[in-house]
This record gives C-alpha cells, sequence and structure tokens, in this order.
C-alpha cells in the first residue's frame, strides 16, 4: 500500500509540473453539515458516498481526463475515481442540473 502512495505522489508530481494537474488536496475527517436548520456535526453520508479529496485535471475532454486519471498508481490498490467535468453554467432555478432535487423544477421553466 505504502509503494502505491509513494508511486502517487511522484506521479501526481509529475502531473503537476507538466501542467496536466492543479494540485487537489485530501478532504479532512471534520466535518459540518450546514442546513437551513443549523450547523451540526457529522457523520453525513454512507460510506459508499464519501469523497476523499478532489484534483483539478486539465484536459480537452472528459475522455482525456479518465485516460490521465487511468494511469493512477492507487488503482491497483483498489481506489476508483469518478471524472466529472466542471459545469461552465451557473445554476439557475429556470434550468434542471444535477443539483435540481426531484420534483423541484419550476412550473413551465423548461
Amino acid at each position: 500500500m505504502q509503494a502505491a502512495i509513494d508511486a502517487f505522489y511522484v506521479w501526481h508530481a509529475r502531473l503537476v509540473a507538466g501542467g496536466r494537474f492543479k494540485s487537489g488536496q485530501r478532504l479532512a475527517k471534520a466535518a459540518k453539515l450546514v442546513t437551513r436548520s443549523g450547523v451540526t456535526d457529522g457523520p453525513f453520508t454512507e460510506a459508499k458516498e464519501v469523497i476523499g479529496g478532489y484534483w483539478f485535471v486539465l484536459a480537452g475532454s472528459l475522455e482525456e481526463a479518465a485516460r490521465i486519471a487511468a494511469d493512477n498508481p492507487c488503482l491497483a490498490c483498489g481506489l476508483a475515481f469518478e471524472v466529472r467535468p466542471i459545469e461552465p453554467e451557473q445554476a439557475s432555478a429556470y434550468r434542471e442540473s444535477n443539483e435540481t432535487p426531484a420534483g423541484w423544477m419550476i412550473a413551465g421553466a423548461r
């Protein structure tokens, strides 16, 4: 496991130095849930939904970004990565997006 972690940091540093990545960070375990009801301590989600960190992959397409991520040495240890583009548009109540809760669209907004 440590060999994969060490290989990861070499891989990551090479991609950052080559302009293919902007450095990201691991996320700490401490967290707060902020809702209109207030602020509470966790845990908040099932383990399958936890995000451990993030990276910014600089690629011309989702496919290219996935190819870059596919070289990550930590895949050999069973880790998996979800690669998603950054949404270029700001959120709007008038458009459905990945953030729109089911049934929340404004009538006639489509």
